[in-house]
């Protein structure tokens, strides 16, 4: 089906229900002339056409105000009071009141289209309330009652547009998945999976059973078991390959476990699957003329049934893949990104993808993925447009201060200017660290050290001010890992320090090299580069039981390992300049020997 099929299909079926709808009202109001004694088998079945229609074209306020208008007749024609406002207290009552009459079936019929509404504006607790009648009416027309009524009307009365044994049925599976995705929400992951493995066997459209499948492995993913979660996920893409909230699920799971191949698979059918024209229209769960979609609308379950953008698949692939060595795979996919949204701009499109990060990071994280793919000219030229669309803006100064305890709405709020402006600083100067790497990596060391120096003097324009000091530059002692903007100030600077220490030490200035050296320590202890680079120099200073020491000490730092964490753009380098761990081990041993 081409792109807007679905959507023109979508416009003509609602036309049509409209036009029918129109014409049963039309009927409707000349039967309301009519004595209500005259044949009110025929008003009730023209009701109920005219309420479905409405409510297939979610005008359910007016389905319901005509379904309680009708059943009010009713109650006044068997005598009864029509006066309880409590929906169950009512409903039973009219029940009760034609059970022994010739309008049985047809009132059995509204309670059918009331059920539906109830669903469709997800009172849920109401449902619960009358599960016992609900029960008893679903036994009673899957039974057949009401087939010798409509085999003995007159000609006249019409037929009903939806066979209320089909809409039952519907109705029953979709308050199943309703309740349990409801119980699901509340954490009854139990209780939740019981309503959800009845309704996955009950006759329905695949669309339903698979629905009850995935929201079945969602509870067992809740209680600990992703195996048999996994089980249940790829159920439901067997019985409706549409399905992608279990395959989206099914790539969470695996990257819970660790499974990181499965997790780049799955994330790259999830991809593909998105992009094809059938995965962003409608799923209709088959041509009943009540559509699923329009009975299933608790936010629950939406959120459930949620999967995230094409765009933000698309990202998650590709730095999954540069962080586990498909560099190659990683590249491709970050420019797919940057060329999908700058087509988007082009086009005046500005939608807002909340998982994705900003996009000049987006931009970093390319061009880190083009430096470890050995293509550092490309590297620089994505580098070049973070740095001229933010130089001009950024400021001479920027003061971060300790935050104020703050309320959860305030906490949730959009950076204010002086935080954006810290992040331009930030991202400009990680565009000068890469660039820096990529002329370490083409041994044009004067070209590094002008970069890194670039990256250096943004850095220091940033103070850190804590509640009643003076503002003064960051040190490692001040890093809070609540402070994303102090970790990755710190990182920056010990990285940029480093590759200027490492690049002076490929021209001989081994004075200055130490001095960088020693100060990227200071900024970022962990640098396994700058340790190992400042024993290299002090060894060729002479001061070969400080290189030893040096050497000891950066191998002893237990790192944990940070890949997931840290921005792939501020990851130490893997290209240009690199030292022999174990040519430095034997160094050590001959000293020691001596």
């Amino acid at each position: 089906m081409e792109e807007g099929g679905g959507d023109a299909l979508s416009r003509d079926q609602n036309q049509s229900r409209r036009w029918w709808s129109s014409e049963f009202h039309k009927l409707l109001r000349k039967i309301q002339g009519v004595p209500p004694l005259a044949d009110m088998q025929l008003e009730l079945s023209v009701v109920y056409n005219a309420c479905l229609y409405s409510i297939a074209l979610s005008q359910v306020s007016e389905a319901e105000i005509l379904l309680t208008q009708t059943v009010e007749r009713v109650l006044q024609m068997t005598g009864d009071d029509p006066m309880a406002s409590d929906p169950p207290v009512f409903w039973r009552t009219v029940l009760k009141s034609v059970e022994a009459t010739a309008l049985n079936s047809c009132v059995l019929h509204l309670f059918c289209l009331q059920w539906a509404i109830w669903l469709a504006t997800c009172r849920l607790k109401t449902i619960q309330e009358l599960q016992e009648e609900l029960s008893s009416l679903f036994e009673t027309l899957s039974a057949g009652v009401g087939d010798d009524m409509r085999r003995g009307r007159s000609s006249n009365t019409p037929l009903l547009v939806m066979d209320p044994r089909r809409l039952i049925e519907l109705l029953q599976i979709c308050s199943l998945i309703a309740h349990g995705a409801e119980r699901l929400n509340e954490g009854q992951s139990s209780e939740a999976l019981t309503d959800l493995q009845t309704a996955s066997s009950l006759p329905a459209p695949r669309t339903l059973v698979a629905y009850s499948h995935f929201l079945s492995g969602s509870c067992l993913a809740h209680m600990s078991r992703p195996q048999m979660a996994l089980q249940c996920f790829r159920k439901a893409l067997e019985t409706d390959p549409r399905c992608i909230c279990a395959l989206y699920q099914s790539m969470l799971i695996y990257r819970q476990l660790g499974n990181t191949q499965a997790e780049i698979q799955a994330l790259r059918l999830l991809h593909s699957t998105l992009m094809l024209p059938s995965a962003t229209e409608t799923v209709v769960a088959d041509t009943h003329l009540l559509p699923a979609s329009l009975l299933l609308r608790s936010q629950s379950l939406s959120s459930l049934l949620s999967v995230p953008s094409a765009l933000s698949v698309l990202h998650s692939l590709a730095l999954k893949c540069v962080l586990h060595g498909r560099v190659p795979d990683s590249v491709e996919h970050y420019l797919d990104l940057l060329a999908a949204l700058h087509s988007e701009h082009q086009h005046g499109v500005h939608a807002e993808v909340p998982s994705l990060p900003r996009l000049p990071e987006l931009y970093l994280e390319a061009g880190a993925a083009l430096l470890i793919a050995r293509r550092p000219v490309d590297c620089v030229a994505l580098c070049d447009e973070v740095i001229s669309k933010t130089l001009e803006l950024l400021p001479e100064k920027v003061v971060l201060e300790e935050p104020e305890e703050r309320s959860e709405a305030e906490t949730g709020a959009v950076c204010n200017k002086g935080e954006e402006r810290v992040m331009m600083l930030l991202w400009t100067s990680a565009a000068y660290l890469l660039q820096g790497h990529c002329h370490t990596h083409l041994k044009d060391w004067k070209q590094a050290v002008t970069h890194y120096t670039r990256c250096i003097n943004l850095l220091v324009k940033v103070c850190f001010k804590k509640k009643g000091f003076q503002p003064q530059i960051p040190s490692a002692d001040m890093v809070d890992k609540q402070r994303t903007d102090l970790c990755i100030l710190q990182r920056l600077k010990g990285l940029s320090l480093a590759g200027r220490g490492i690049s002076f030490t490929q021209t001989d200035q081994l004075r200055e090299a130490l001095r960088d050296l020693q100060l990227s320590l200071q900024a970022f202890p962990e640098c396994a580069g700058a340790g190992l680079w400042c024993g290299e120099v002090l060894w060729r200073l002479g001061r070969k039981r400080e290189a030893a020491a040096c050497w000891e000490k950066t191998w002893s730092v237990t790192t944990q390992s940070t890949e997931e964490t840290v921005p792939v753009y501020l990851q130490e380098p893997q290209s240009g300049p690199l030292l022999d761990a174990a040519e430095l081990r034997h160094r050590i041993q001959e000293l020691c020997s001596t």
